[in-house]
Parts: structure tokens; sequence; C-alpha cells
């Protein structure tokens, strides 16, 4: 196996990373898994293997542990202005490399070469905005109420950090864990989704270069990741969790970790209603559609899940939604034409299908799309459904792919009550061209995030996460992602 360095050289032609196997970072080495197992890669729009890395084995994560462990004293004493340099060059080179990683997620996940660019844009603002972060972690002073003592707040790194990200933003979900942890000043694993592993892996040597010590991030991949997060979780030495992913296998780490009292950030899943009332702006509601449902393919956990439409311009925004995805270019992710790529791998295009069947023989229309494409790859053409009724199954399910289903709506307190009847709060959009009412509607959706007239509300500035079962704690925002990976400490001073 070759697990050289060089291997990882985002300068190099895109062969290279279909031709070598990639190795285990730990403690900045690169090694094989301790068995000498590895993972096949698969491009999604073909249906080819493109690489093979290593399969972690528990002896590897505990390794991995271990690397951080040691690491992690130097680490914590680093002054914050050589830690914000560090994380400003991570910032700077991904900058520089841009085009070379974005072809590496096109190739490895599958979307469109212009989402995979929109990526990497995100991913690097996360080492910028956490460098400029970093030097302002401050504490707090103060005299106690009864005049006994004084209060000093100090704000200290929480230790050894697990973060698990996800198949869809292989950059954006690492980076968004990895900078304000490393700005905290503490010490990282990365277990990437098996998917997608050469991006995370390609970023941990990017990492080195722009000066982060060995053992601060080491990156392991694993095809059985239950048993290897719960040897991690159970190292007394490993304090946070950070993850993103399902409800289902959120609550399912929740649980283990609630057996060794680990403090969790848990970004899970998604339900977004996309609300449209009769006074918005047709053309900009039918712009922000498309961007709160096509980013990434629908392959989003903020993709809009649910489109409520109000009777007065629904037929209008029906039309012109079906017209707009029915035009979208379907092809592989790395051909430069590309609207929408393919879906991960075969199993998720079987469940958008088996949800697709279900609203229509519920009663939905199908105005284009609907059904599998022939041929090789994980390709689903994008879709819209009109008259989708509230039973059907994809009105309660995350879809995960280029399908938009419309329901009718008629009063503000109906739809209000249509965008709240699931179990998730992750992300809502709203259309209205009344700002107070919009502000209204904004309050009552029970969710964390709100885009009001807009189709996109991420930012590396505010805060992300959500409420219900979409989890706990949030990411990005001012200290807020930062202060998930730090513990207060109280001191009482006499004077």
């Amino acid at each position: 196996m070759n697990i050289s360095p060089e291997l990882f050289d985002l300068d190099a032609d895109m062969s290279d990373y279909t031709t070598f196997s990639h190795g285990l970072y730990i403690g900045g080495k690169w090694r094989p898994s301790s068995d000498g197992r590895v993972i096949e890669v698969v491009d999604p729009s073909t249906e080819a293997v493109i690489a093979a890395v290593p399969d972690a084995t528990l002896a590897d994560a505990a390794a991995a542990v271990d690397a951080a462990a040691q690491a992690a004293p130097g680490w914590r004493e680093t002054p914050p202005r050589r830690r914000s340099e560090i994380l400003r060059r991570c910032f700077e080179l991904m900058t520089e490399r841009a085009e070379t990683l974005a072809a590496l997620i096109s190739l490895e996940n599958g979307k469109a070469l212009r989402d995979a660019r929109g990526e990497v844009a995100y991913a690097a603002e996360f080492f910028r905005w956490n460098a400029e972060e970093a030097v302002r972690i401050s504490g707090e002073f103060g005299l106690a109420p009864s005049g006994a003592n004084r209060i000093v707040v100090d704000y200290q790194p929480i230790g050894i950090c697990v973060l698990i990200t996800p198949w869809n933003f292989p950059a954006a979900m690492a980076t968004r864990k990895i900078a304000p942890a490393l700005a905290a000043g503490c010490t990282v694993i990365l277990k990437p989704a098996s998917e997608t592993p050469l991006t995370a892996y390609a970023l941990a040597a990017l990492y080195e270069e722009a000066g982060v010590p060995p053992g601060v991030v080491n990156v392991i991949t694993t095809s059985n990741p239950a048993p290897v997060t719960a040897a991690m979780l159970a190292d007394a030495r490993v304090r946070k969790l950070s993850f993103t992913g399902s409800t289902g296998v959120g609550r399912v780490l929740l649980a283990e970790a609630a057996k060794h009292v680990i403090s969790c950030s848990m970004e899970l899943g998604g339900n977004a209603p996309f609300i449209v009332f009769d006074d918005a702006d047709l053309e900009a509601a039918l712009d922000g559609a498309m961007i709160a449902k096509m980013r990434n393919a629908g392959e989003a956990c903020t993709a809009a899940n649910r489109l409520y439409v109000q009777a007065g311009i629904h037929d209008a925004f029906v039309d012109g939604l079906a017209k707009r995805m029915a035009a979208l270019n379907v092809g592989p992710g790395t051909d430069w034409e590309t609207e929408c790529g393919p879906m991960i791998t075969r199993k998720a295009v079987d469940k958008i299908d088996r949800l697709v069947q279900d609203a229509v023989a519920r009663g939905a229309k199908i105005l284009c799309g609907g059904a599998i494409s022939a041929g090789r790859g994980y390709f689903y053409p994008p879709t819209v459904l009109s008259d989708v009724p509230a039973g059907a199954a994809m009105a309660h399910e995350e879809i995960f792919g280029p399908v938009a289903p419309i329901s009718r709506f008629e009063q503000e307190a109906e739809v209000v009550a249509k965008a709240n009847d699931t179990e998730y709060g992750l992300a809502a959009y709203i259309y209205t061209r009344d700002l107070a009412k919009g502000m209204r509607v904004a309050s009552k959706v029970e969710s964390g995030m709100i885009a009001l007239n807009r189709g996109l509300m991420s930012d590396p500035a505010a805060p992300f996460g959500g409420v219900k079962q979409s989890g706990l704690g949030r990411e990005g925002g001012q200290k807020h992602g930062i202060a998930e990976f730090m513990e207060a400490k109280y001191i009482a001073v006499t004077m």
C-alpha cells in the first residue's frame, strides 16, 4: 500500500487520487490499518471504484486517541495568536487550491462542480472565521452579590474531541468542527464518512502544510463505525463528541456518550418547510426554491423538504418550478455542464423512488421526473410533485434528493401548523413581501434557523443548528461554535 505524503499533493493531477490507497493519518504520519484491510471508494457517477482507504480497527482508534493525547498539552499551551495564524494559513491554502479540492469532492461525492466550488469556499471560511475568533476568547470577572469574593470565570479547552462527519459535504462538515476545536485549543480525531474519505485525507495533508502540529488532527476511516466510535468514547481522555448525520444514528451516539458523561454536539436530520405566501415575489420565491431544494441535488439536511404555497400564487409557482426543474442538466458531477449530479448510493436512489411512488399512490401528481434513470450511475431526475397529501411518507421523512413536493394552503395559521407537524426543527424558509408577517411566522415556526426571502441561510458567522429532534448545540457564529469545545472554570477569589 502506498501511503506516502506525496499522494496528497493537492497540486497533482487528479489521477493520483484514483491510483493509490490512502493511509490513516495518525500523529502526523500516514499508515495502513493494523489488519491491512481497505474500504473501496466508488464514483457515484459511474459506479467505478476510484480508490481504496484503510479500514481502521480498534487498535487504530486507540492509536489515534494516543496521538491526540500526546499532542494536547502542547497545542493547549500554544498562544492564541499562533493558533490563529495556523488557522488562517489553512484558509489560504484551501482558497489557493479550491479548484483541485472541488474536483476531488465531485469525483467521490458526485455533486456538480458548481456546488463543489461553493462547498470549498464555505468550508474554507470556517478557518478564516475561527482564526479571527481564536484571539478573542475571553473570561469573565465580577463581584459576588454577597460581596464576599470576586467571581473569575476562565474558559479552557474541553479536551480530546471525536468528530464524525457525513458524506454530503465532505469538506465543510469537517472544517465546521475542526476549525473551532483547534481555535479553542483542542486536539481531534476525525472519522469521515466511508463513502467520501478522500477529501478528509487531502485536507489533513493541507493542515500539516499550514503548520498544524502532528497529532492535533488525526483522521481515520472505518467500515464498522459503531465499535470503533464506542472504543474512543470509552477512553477517559476523550471529552467531546461532535456528530453530523441522521437523527437515528445521533440517538445511538448520545446513548453511548451518556455512559461516559461526554459532552455532545449533535447536528441531526431536518424536514424543512418552504412557505410561499400570496404576496411573495414569484420570481424571487422560485429562485430561492431552486437553491433551497437543489443545493447538492437536494442531499442536504437544510434542503426544502415540504413546499407549502398559498392558493393565490400556487398554480403559477408550481408551473414555474416544474419548468425550471425539468430544464436542469443531469450528469456526472465532474462534468462542467452538470447542474444535478448523482445520488451517493443505489440505496439512496431506491429510497427517493419509494417516497415518490408512495406520494403518487396517495394522490400526488408528477409534473416532471419521477422515475429512476436508466444506465450507470446513481441518478434520479429532478422531480416536482403537486397535491402532495399530508399523509405521504415524504412529508415526514427526509427525501435527501432532487424531489420537490408541493402542497396548497389557504391561511397563515394553517401553514404554521403544517410546518410544525414534524419531529424535526432544523431549517425553514418563508417568502412574503410583508416583513411583519414574515417575522411573525418565523417566530412561530419551530426551527433553529429561518431563511426569510432567502434560499440559503448557512454562514460561518451565524449559529447553525436545530431544535426538537434536529439536534443539540450550535456550530459557527460569534462564540457559539468555539463555546462547544470549551468548559467554564469558576474561581472564587478573595481580594
